[in-house]
């Protein structure tokens, strides 16, 4: 149909009278989407935990590696006076906690000891791929299991009744040592080995090792770690754990007092990048 000029007139005044309202109106106030919490960066690393077959293959390569350093180590052991044993860590060693950090991640907090102190009184963490044949394995080569791990003694009686259900052998207090006093694991290890010959130790952090790994900052731990990289895969056997641990520490030099948005800063500037595409 056609307008005719009237109509197109009062048409531009009415466009006129809308335009000058709209300008007088206040602009719209954006908000600002709430920043995500730190612990969503614990997404990827949760995920491939539990869902990438790398990640059982290489929790299933540690425990076969065992074996066979276990076997080794029995076959040459002539003279030698103190019965075997193996030391081993706990969490993400033998056993598996994603599910906490799968929690901390949906519920957006970060770790507290009350919340992880719930989750290991519920006693439900499954076996790291491959744990229980190995450690099956060792015993029945007459082998001691000794779990040494910064659980703290006040966890001890969860600890043993999830290493009884997912079936692991020595799962009782002599040969369970939490922390007491110190995370520092040094004592504990020798109090073992004062009575046991220990072949080889397992763990995912270089604490489970050696002190001497423990640095302040992730350069010098790196560095310690290539000053004797024999150690591993021989004596020591090293278990992936890329959600948590004394490495995350030394990106903020120890100082776990540092705010959310301190860390992720932290964690950032710790990050060797390309210098990108050259431009033309």
């Amino acid at each position: 149909m056609k307008r005719s000029p009237l109509s197109l007139a009062l048409l531009g005044l009415v466009c006129a009278g809308g335009l000058s309202a709209c300008a007088q109106q206040p602009a719209q106030q954006t908000s600002q989407p709430p920043a995500p919490a730190l612990s969503d960066q614990l997404v990827m690393a949760t995920l491939w935990m539990q869902t990438s077959g790398e990640y059982a293959a290489l929790s299933h390569q540690a425990f076969n590696l065992a074996r066979r350093n276990l076997d080794r180590a029995l076959a040459a052991a002539d003279g030698q006076q103190r019965p075997p044993a193996i030391v081993v860590d706990v969490d993400e060693t033998v056993l598996d906690n994603s599910p906490y950090e799968a929690w901390l991640i949906a519920s957006g907090e970060n770790y507290q000891s009350d919340t992880w102190h719930q989750w290991v009184d519920k006693a439900s963490a499954r076996a790291m791929p491959g744990a229980k044949a190995f450690l099956d394995y060792a015993a029945s080569r007459g082998v001691a299991v000794f779990y040494i791990t910064n659980r703290r003694a006040d966890e001890t009686q969860s600890t043993l009744r999830n290493l009884r259900q997912v079936g692991f052998p020595d799962a009782d207090e002599a040969h369970f040592l939490p922390r007491i006093e110190s995370s520092d694991k040094t004592a504990r290890r020798q109090r073992v080995a004062q009575s046991h010959w220990v072949i080889l130790l397992m763990g995912d952090n270089l604490g489970d090792f050696s002190a001497g790994f423990e640095r302040a900052s992730a350069e010098a731990r790196r560095a310690a770690v290539e000053a004797q990289p024999d150690a591993f895969g021989s004596r020591y056997i090293v278990l992936p754990n890329p959600a948590y641990g004394a490495w995350e520490g030394a990106l903020y030099h120890n100082d776990w007092s540092l705010d959310d948005a301190q860390k992720a800063s932290a964690r950032r500037n710790h990050l060797q990048q390309w210098g990108g595409p050259e431009t033309p």
